[in-house]
């Protein structure tokens, strides 16, 4: 199955991006080669970029706060594995703790580096890396790969907590979503939302089988899905038919 995942809220829309980027960094930094590291690069400056919304930092502590409140709730409940319970408000803790711990935008120790600070500069300019425009970050990718992860670990370590965070925060939502067989009949599915209950995101998992992706709308009222399919000539259409698929709704 192929999964969509749509946020409802500007600030899942942002957890989402930078969990996306932060599963592209790591992949990139664990390699050898030296584009696998300049892509490695630019991708942390587009995490700062990201993360540079002024409150994201409070947006995180008030999340996990939050998430924290709910799951103590639970505390004592006989129908709930405490061991479990107590090792997930453990983890809560913990990124609450290295949240804390830091102060001002996420990235902004990388700031003081001057080398770094020019490679952003230019990265987003075409070929704007060459060696003769930045040879000191020529001589950088001929070092050891050993070197270079060394270099990038310590650098993405600064961005660490606000991973852990999101990595944690999201997985709580998507675990509060119960996936539900529906049908959109005519490939159009329509849902009025339940009043009083405030959806973050959601979840929609499709056969790649069908050959179908879903156009998604929503708020806090309802939720719009249109089924596509895609033409020989390549444009994407509207699909007629009755197709099923899986979704969940996360609170």
């Amino acid at each position: 199955m192929i999964l969509y995942e749509y946020p409802f809220h500007e600030r899942i829309r942002t957890y989402l991006r930078l969990e996306h980027l932060f599963i592209r960094l790591s992949h990139l930094a664990s390699r050898d080669d030296a584009i696998d590291h300049h892509c490695a690069l630019a991708t942390m400056f587009e995490i700062i970029e990201v993360a540079a919304r002024s409150d994201l930092r409070s947006d995180l502590l008030k999340d996990l706060d939050r998430q924290k409140s709910l799951l103590e709730a639970y505390r004592d409940n006989p129908a709930i594995s405490q061991p479990a319970l107590e090792q997930v408000i453990a983890q809560l803790d913990r990124c609450h703790e290295a949240m804390t711990g830091q102060t001002g935008k996420a990235g902004q120790g990388l700031a003081d580096n001057e080398w770094l600070t020019a490679l952003r500069n230019r990265i987003a300019i075409p070929g704007g890396t060459c060696e003769f425009d930045l040879p000191a970050y020529h001589a950088w990718k001929h070092l050891p790969g050993e070197r270079r992860r060394q270099d990038l670990a310590t650098w993405i370590g600064t961005l660490l907590p606000m991973a852990d965070s999101i990595r944690l925060l999201l997985k709580l939502l998507r675990d509060a979503g119960t996936p539900q067989k529906v049908i959109a009949n005519g490939g159009q599915f329509q849902q009025n939302l339940p009043q009083g209950r405030t959806f973050q995101m959601l979840r929609l998992a499709l056969d790649p089988a069908l050959g179908l992706i879903p156009e998604i709308s929503g708020n806090r009222l309802a939720v719009s899905i249109r089924l596509m399919r895609q033409t020989d000539e390549g444009r994407w259409v509207p699909s007629t038919d009755d197709t099923a698929f899986e979704m969940a709704l996360c609170l």
